[in-house]
C-alpha cells in the first residue's frame, strides 16, 4: 500500500486537497454516471461530518464521507468514489473498512446507514451491510437502502 488515508472535517482540509476530493466525486458521479445533481449538498459541512480519502503523490485516489444521522440514531457513509485511474487496487474496500471502524469509534452502539447503487449491494454486504426496504431510483440509477446493524 503506497497511499495514505486521511480523515478530516472540511474546515481542516487544505483547499487544494478539498478541490481534488470534490473533483473525484464530480468525475465519478456526475461525469461518468451522467447524473446531473448537486454533489455539494451542504452535508459535508454539517457538525460531525468527516471526509476520508486515500492520496498518493498529491493525487486523491478515492474518497467517502461520514455523517451523523441523529434522528435515526445512526451514522451514514456516502459519496464513496474511486478515481478511474485508481480502480482495481482495493482502495475503496480499504476506505470502507476504515469508515466502518471510524463510525464505530464515534457511535459504538449505533447502526450505520448507506444508500447503495443496486449493483454494489453485494460489495457493501462484505462490510456487514444488509439491504433494507424497497429499491428506489435516484438520478436515474437504481439504489438500495442498506444498514449495518449496531454491534
Amino acid at each position: 500500500m503506497s497511499y495514505t488515508v486521511r480523515t478530516a472535517s472540511v474546515a481542516d482540509i487544505d483547499p487544494v486537497t478539498l478541490y481534488r476530493i470534490l473533483q473525484v466525486r464530480i468525475d465519478v458521479f456526475i461525469v461518468e454516471q451522467s447524473a446531473a445533481y448537486a454533489d455539494i449538498d451542504g452535508r459535508d459541512v454539517e457538525p460531525g461530518a468527516e471526509l476520508m480519502w486515500a492520496e498518493e503523490d498529491g493525487r486523491v485516489l478515492a474518497t467517502l464521507r461520514i455523517l451523523d444521522e441523529p434522528q435515526a440514531g445512526a451514522s451514514r457513509i456516502g459519496r464513496v468514489a474511486t478515481a478511474a485511474s485508481a480502480r482495481g487496487r482495493g482502495i475503496a474496500g480499504d476506505l470502507m473498512r476504515r469508515a466502518v471502524e471510524r463510525c464505530l469509534e464515534r457511535r459504538p452502539s449505533s447502526p450505520i446507514l448507506l444508500d447503495a447503487q443496486s449493483h454494489l449491494a453485494d460489495w457493501y454486504g462484505r462490510f456487514g451491510f444488509v439491504v433494507e426496504g424497497e429499491a428506489f431510483t435516484e438520478d436515474a440509477i437504481p439504489h438500495r437502502r442498506m444498514r449495518r446493524p449496531a454491534a
